[in-house]
């Protein structure tokens, strides 16, 4: 995407903010100037704090699911035997939302961190294994047959075709599961913790009714999925250059 676009598509909310909040005319409803002023001032206290807090959780529960799921995808879309095996329990498991889960893991995990990144985890994983398993099974036979006539092995074939072949899937399945994980990482962080954009923005507007707060809080939460989407766009083009050669 685009800065100019970025920009424009932000200056057309910005606008329609300011529209929606004269008409509305309710303390619930501040101006955007309101709330900038109070997102730079609420920086200069804790803000960063929580949003550093956030950005913990969401990054650990990405990265464990890329260190568990492309290798379990890549092993499973490159042995025919696994992926028969396997592919019936990923079918099952895979169109249930991962928000019913919430509960669950809150009372086996407690609802310190490890539970939220543990929430966070589920919903990449199956994203991951999916697409993954998809991308190495759909790698021709013939390649796989021309490199192993001249030795290469299992390992030399991950490492040098499965895995180039999948870093795309990997990366748009992380693409597809930042809203949703950050959408779930707000939830998690409403039970019992003290630090976190969630809580942050919970308390300023249901217990402080300090609602400019409130949508500072938001639009850390909005630039903390921006800067994700940045970040894999960033690792796209540094991994896979070969999309983007001319």
């Amino acid at each position: 995407m685009k800065r100019c676009d970025l920009l424009s598509a932000a200056l057309g909310l910005v606008i329609v903010w300011q529209a929606a909040a004269m008409i509305v005319n309710r303390p619930i409803l501040p101006t955007p100037l309101e709330v900038f002023i109070v997102f730079f001032q609420e920086l200069r206290k804790d803000l960063l704090i929580h949003f550093a807090a956030s950005l913990l959780r969401v990054t650990a529960g990405m990265a464990l699911s890329v260190l568990m799921a492309a290798p379990a995808g890549l092993a499973i879309g490159g042995s025919k035997a696994m992926n028969r095996l396997l592919s019936p329990i990923i079918y099952l498991l895979y169109p249930i939302p991962k928000v019913v889960f919430v509960p669950v893991v809150l009372l086996f995990l407690g609802i310190g961190d490890v539970a939220k990144i543990t929430i966070i985890f589920l919903i990449l994983f199956f994203q991951i294994v999916v697409l993954v398993r998809d991308q190495a099974a759909g790698i021709p036979s013939q390649l796989i047959q021309s490199l192993q006539s001249i030795g290469a092995g299992r390992r030399a074939l991950f490492r040098f075709v499965y895995l180039p072949a999948s870093l795309p899937a990997i990366l748009t399945a992380l693409r597809q599961s930042i809203g949703t994980a950050v959408a779930v990482l707000y939830i998690t962080e409403l039970f019992a913790t003290k630090y976190g954009l969630g809580y942050y923005i919970y308390y300023n507007g249901s217990t402080l009714f300090d609602y400019p707060a409130m949508y500072a809080g938001v639009i850390a939460m909005s630039l903390l999925g921006l800067g994700l989407h940045y970040g894999v766009d960033w690792l796209e083009h540094r991994w896979c250059k070969w999309k983007f050669a001319t």
